[in-house]
């Protein structure tokens, strides 16, 4: 059956009306659906809805256009220059077949990217030494990995009269601390701390070889905004959110959670002064040196527990020293400061006054002067710091997809722990060899924001990362503490493994028309050998369950290629097909996930389509308008004659 024959005006017009009115739906339904949550405009429905509008848009849309047009004087004045830009413009516009899925999807990457970072060890060559300990890869990147790698070099993780190889007399945690750990809940998606790793944690501690009999408190203060239940969180379950962690220990052991932000307004005194409120003590005079307003909190856990981040545990009558902080950031590039470490998520312990915010102190702008330093001083450094580099944000300063704030889509993955006592020989050495390295590989060349060692403030808002580091260096260094940005006075030790893997990155995809009346399909698919061994393997394109094209690649460890694919879809049936790569894991390769990348809904049209018709049309409309115009015009003169 043909179609566009309709001979009868009611039916026509009753036609044209349905057809408005379904585009006008598709419209609400669009604007009311990605409104709230602009990502669902990947979704099926989503797509489907703008193909509606684009093809509402197309018949209601030329005809009126080009009447306008013709009856304005513009027109008349320059008809030949505007039918040419009009012409022009409107190929560019449809030369992709598909008007709006490929302009939204065709540059979409892989959100879960992953990179196999070279992370080697060193030995320091002068003392006093910090030291950095690394895990590293799928099979490694996990607490009780880390927890063995700093027992094997001396620095064991449960304090015990027994000795092993991850307890000791000299050990971190005693099975009654109580284990404050500090991680980020300003952020969701990747910004925040991984909850697998926070759980992992927390695990680790109530499995203290001498029974723990302690507390565990997940705290943050994430200032203006923040939360310990994000319904999108870091982890390889989106939907496991840190009270979910916590809530799966609570009911065995004494483990919550304490957000810090409804009490960020509320000045108080300590325990020992008489004051039992939670709240934050803030000291009355800014620091000599860095110019901050020194600001801490001190409240009571669900259990009861009265804490002083600075005092300790408060009995009552005295301060106990069974307070165990943990530091656990997220390592990712910061756009007013380059690099957020184990030093910038100190911010997420004093109370933010500044810039607009609810509470008492001045944190954020002193980060610049070395604030941070103090507040670790006056405050006690943490037990331990955790550097969380499992996700990160390697996109560096003036990137538009810089951090704080991390998206899924801005995620990098690379598999990494770090841990140390000293926050700055951590943030100087996942800077120099984490974020650097990996924002090289995701394809950036000027990686200087990220760069500890670079003291050029442009690209940044407030500071150079090298500029504040060192300051907040020198500022723990005066007060008695060993910290170090020397790499000759650093011993890190890696635990990596050897691992298969291939990942396919990212699938993009541009069309134009084919001669025989299909469409040309370019595919350009980017894969990469993020194992330990060169590859040899297969690289398919599949449009649904259908395979287009196969190719063998070759790629050595850590290699990286695009390769290039040609679909013609003469012959094909007109509809959306789903387009998808695929890299037939290789021998020995156990994760897969990474193996695929689906790069969406492809629409492919039936020919002639009415898209494609649509510049030949107007243009052919605009012409008949001018002639008839010119015709009327000669025939005026003749009677004017």
């Amino acid at each position: 059956m043909k179609r566009g024959h309709c001979k009868k005006a009611g039916k026509h017009t009753v036609g044209k009306k349905g057809l408005l009115l379904y585009g006008l739906a598709s419209l609400l339904w669009f604007i009311l659906r990605t409104g709230t949550k602009p990502t669902r405009i990947v979704y099926p429905c989503q797509q489907a809805a703008l193909t509606n509008i684009s093809m509402v848009l197309c018949v209601f849309t030329p005809f009126p256009l080009a009447v306008v047009i013709a009856k304005t004087r513009v027109f008349a004045r320059k008809k030949l220059a505007l039918l040419t830009v009009l012409a022009v413009v409107l190929g560019a516009l449809t030369s992709c077949i598909q008007p709006w899925n490929s302009q939204l999807l065709a540059k979409a990457v892989d959100p879960y990217q992953e990179l196999r970072l070279t992370l080697e060890p060193a030995n320091a060559t002068v003392i006093p030494s910090s030291d950095v300990f690394v895990v590293c890869g799928r099979a490694h990147a996990y607490i009780d990995e880390l927890l063995n790698l700093m027992g094997s070099h001396g620095l064991p993780f449960y304090m015990s009269n027994n000795v092993g190889s991850t307890q000791g007399p000299e050990g971190l945690i005693a099975r009654d601390d109580v284990v404050l750990i500090k991680i980020n809940e300003e952020w969701p998606y990747r910004g925040g701390t991984n909850t697998d790793v926070l759980m992992e944690l927390i695990q680790s501690i109530v499995d203290h070889p001498d029974g723990f009999v302690g507390e565990v408190v997940v705290a943050d203060n994430g200032q203006w905004q923040g939360s310990m239940d994000w319904p999108e969180s870091n982890a390889e379950d989106p939907t496991q959110s840190t009270q979910d962690v916590v809530n799966s220990f609570s009911s065995q052991h004494n483990v919550s959670t304490c957000s810090w932000i409804p009490i960020r307004g509320t000045r108080v005194n300590e325990y020992i002064d008489g004051d039992s409120m939670d709240g934050y003590v803030l000291y009355d005079t800014p620091d000599q040196e860095t110019g901050i307003y020194v600001s801490y909190p001190k409240f009571t856990t669900v259990f009861g527990t009265c804490i002083s981040f600075k005092r300790g545990v408060w009995n009552g009558i005295v301060y106990e020293n069974r307070l165990k902080v943990i530091n656990m950031p997220v390592l990712k590039s910061h756009n007013h400061y380059g690099v957020t470490g184990a030093l910038k998520h100190y911010m997420g312990v004093q109370s933010e006054g500044g810039r607009g915010q609810a509470g008492l102190g001045n944190g954020h702008e002193k980060v610049a002067s070395g604030g941070m330093g103090t507040l670790m001083v006056e405050t006690g450094l943490p037990t331990l710091n955790i550097v969380d580099a499992i996700w990160i944000n390697a996109n560096p300063p003036p990137s538009s997809s810089a951090g704080p704030s991390t998206p899924y889509d801005r995620a990098t993955r690379v598999n990494v722990l770090v841990a140390g006592a000293d926050p700055v020989a951590l943030d100087y050495w996942a800077a120099k060899h984490v974020l650097m390295q990996a924002a090289g590989l995701i394809g950036y060349s000027d990686v200087h924001t990220l760069d500890p060692d670079d003291l050029n403030r442009t690209g940044v808002i407030s500071q150079a990362f090298g500029v504040w580091l060192n300051l907040t260096m020198h500022e723990i260094l005066a007060a008695g503490h060993n910290v170090t940005t020397d790499l000759n006075r650093m011993n890190v030790y890696v635990s990596a493994s050897t691992v298969h893997d291939i990942a396919v990155r990212e699938v993009v995809v541009s069309e134009s028309l084919a001669g025989e009346g299909g469409l040309n399909v370019n595919i350009s698919v980017t894969t990469q050998n993020v194992g330990d061994f060169s590859e040899v393997f297969d690289l398919s394109i599949y449009a649904d369950v259908t395979l287009i094209q196969t190719k063998t690649l070759e790629l050595p460890s850590a290699g990286l290629t695009i390769t290039k694919f040609l679909w013609n879809t003469t012959g094909w049936s007109e509809g959306y097909y789903s387009l998808r790569a695929y890299a037939w894991p290789v021998e020995g390769e156990t994760n897969v996930a990474d193996n695929e990348c689906l790069y969406g809904m492809l629409w492919v049209p039936e020919f002639p389509s009415l898209l494609l018709l649509l510049p030949l049309t107007l243009v052919a409309l605009l012409a008949i308008l001018l002639k008839r115009r010119e015709l009327l015009s000669s025939m005026q003169n003749r009677k004017a004659r």
